[in-house]
């Protein structure tokens, strides 16, 4: 697995179908309040078949390489169940997903598909920000018993939080790229100007200050 080639190829893809948008000079405003100058909607991925199969066999491999001794595939739910379902495919593994919270009604699951005590899980979702959804579905199957032997997405933004949230969280995170590649890769290709570029380092080295 060339890992260089796929984060730049994963980056362009994410690029040309509008999945990243980079607009450093009228920046976006996330949930959490903070300014930023990318904004990121990987559910577009879904649209593209033979872009959605790429990031399947890119996922595979990357969890093969890290992870060989999976037993089960998770999906994180939402934006992570069909890219979950595409890998567990692939692998011929079975597959679980795992909500935000507990169902209110019926058996209350959280967790639906596989999850049995000591299945050796890998957990997928399409973004990471924070870490936030992703390590909440970690401590759901680890409290069913299952053992999460790490976690993988398409694109994170590096940022320091979700550095320090993994490592609080005793859990590996690798994904397919990641924002010095996609700003790298958007000035490559034209999608930023060259002023930009400043900006959105900028942005990448203190993202809860920049824009304030």
């Amino acid at each position: 697995m060339d890992k260089k080639a796929v984060a730049d190829n994963i980056a362009g893809q994410l690029l040309k179908i509008k999945a990243v948008t980079l607009s450093p000079k009228e920046p976006f405003t996330w949930a959490s309040g903070i300014k930023s100058p990318i904004y990121t909607d990987n559910r577009l991925t879904i649209a593209y078949p033979d872009f959605r199969q790429t990031i399947a066999h890119d996922l595979a491999d990357l969890i093969m390489e890290k992870y060989p001794e999976v037993e089960v595939i998770g999906g994180v739910a939402t934006a992570g169940i069909p890219h979950a379902t595409g890998v567990s495919n692939i692998l011929n593994l079975p597959l679980n997903y795992v909500r935000p919270q507990k169902k209110d009604h019926g058996k209350k699951s959280q967790i639906e598909g596989r999850c049995q005590k000591g299945d050796k899980v890998v957990l997928i979702d399409d973004l990471i920000s924070t870490g936030g959804s992703i390590l909440k579905a970690v401590k759901a199957i680890r409290e069913e018993g299952g053992e999460v032997i790490g976690t993988v997405a398409i694109f994170s933004y590096d940022l320091p939080e979700s550095t320090k949230n993994f490592a609080d969280a005793k859990t590996q995170l690798f994904t397919l790229t990641d924002y010095p590649t996609m700003i790298k890769v958007a000035q490559q290709e034209s999608y930023v100007e060259e002023s930009d570029m400043e900006l959105l380092q900028q942005w990448y080295q203190a993202p809860e200050s920049w824009g304030k």
